[in-house]
């Protein structure tokens, strides 16, 4: 199953050019057509490449005709030419087929995407550190991404944490999903490209960013009406997390939480295999989703026949 598979640079700059090159590789051996973008090494201070380049990029990615559009890798660029982005040209390639595929910075792209058209991309995995993996690629990441490819992707599924087991689920049906990088989506709240989502299932992941950091994004989008409005907040990986030791004395991730829980109404779920993690699932923001669960076992599912997440456990995986 050859798919047409085009790499291009929105954001940072490569920095492991070993494990660009790897992940080119991976994607080749897995049969793929690999177009790698004539700027994807590019350099500009931290950027690959300035910003009209960057912008370049993007719409070479709209106008490639691939089946996937995927990110070299994430860092940060796009927040700064949200302004310039050719929503109609990105929005007009993923009617006619192609799917836009990336994390971390490109959470600003995808949920600018959202809020102006309403476009449905992928939060899923970058080249070099996914696929180029020194470890190798991750088998579930890769199953996704072939779920994907094939059309056969109508949901996933993962078992909540111990300490969540008495946790009731109410289950969600027909909510819109969407979220990404906490830190960059907070960055757009307030801006055209915070998409105005209601009742919604909101999912957040982040790396390297200190637990009083994170409750005070949470706070934020909180305080902005944003949370209280959506049927789920779901928590994905936060890895990276620093404590200081004696001195948090118990204020961690958990702790956010479970604050979190005692000033909302509104369900918050955890253990979402999605982050800076090397195990990552592919979710799409903008699409209608249904969300279920059974004791720890929680199903999130899309596609054509998501309307009753109950019917399709066997496919949830």
């Amino acid at each position: 199953m050859t798919k047409h598979i085009y790499i291009y640079s929105p954001s940072s700059a490569i920095r492991d050019k070993a494990a660009f090159r790897r992940g080119v590789a991976r994607l080749k051996a897995l049969g793929h057509d690999v177009e790698v973008d004539e700027a994807a090494l590019s350099v500009h201070q931290r950027f690959a490449g300035d910003d009209a380049t960057r912008l370049a990029a993007i719409s070479r990615a709209a106008a490639s005709g691939a089946n996937i559009a995927l990110i070299a890798r994430g860092g940060y660029g796009l927040t700064r030419i949200l302004d310039q982005i050719p929503y109609k040209a990105v929005a007009k390639a993923i009617g006619k087929g192609t799917e836009f595929v990336g994390c971390s910075d490109f959470t600003a792209l995808q949920n600018a995407l959202l809020a102006k058209t309403g476009g449905v991309t992928w939060s899923g995995p970058a080249v070099g550190e996914d696929f180029g993996a020194e470890a190798g690629a991750d088998d579930i990441m890769e199953a996704c991404f072939d779920d994907l490819l094939s059309g056969q992707g109508e949901g996933t599924g993962w078992r909540m944490p111990v300490r969540d087991a008495e946790l009731k689920v109410k289950p969600v049906q027909d909510a819109v999903l969407w979220g990404g990088n906490l830190c960059v989506l907070t960055s757009l709240l307030g801006t055209p490209y915070f998409p105005a989502v209601d009742k919604g299932v909101l999912f957040i992941e982040d790396t390297n960013e200190h637990p009083y950091r994170i409750e005070r994004m949470l706070d934020q989008l909180k305080m902005a009406g944003v949370l209280a409005r959506q049927k789920a907040i779901v928590f994905g990986q936060f890895t990276g997390i620093r404590k200081v030791p004696g001195y948090d004395r118990g204020f961690g991730l958990d702790a956010v939480v479970e604050r979190l829980r005692a000033s909302l109404k509104v369900q918050v779920l955890t253990g979402l295999p999605f982050g800076h993690v090397p195990t990552k699932v592919l979710l799409p923001v903008g699409a209608r989703v249904a969300l279920a669960a059974e004791g720890r076992d929680v199903f999130l599912v899309w596609g054509h026949r998501h309307a009753h997440a109950h019917d399709h456990h066997d496919h949830a995986h």
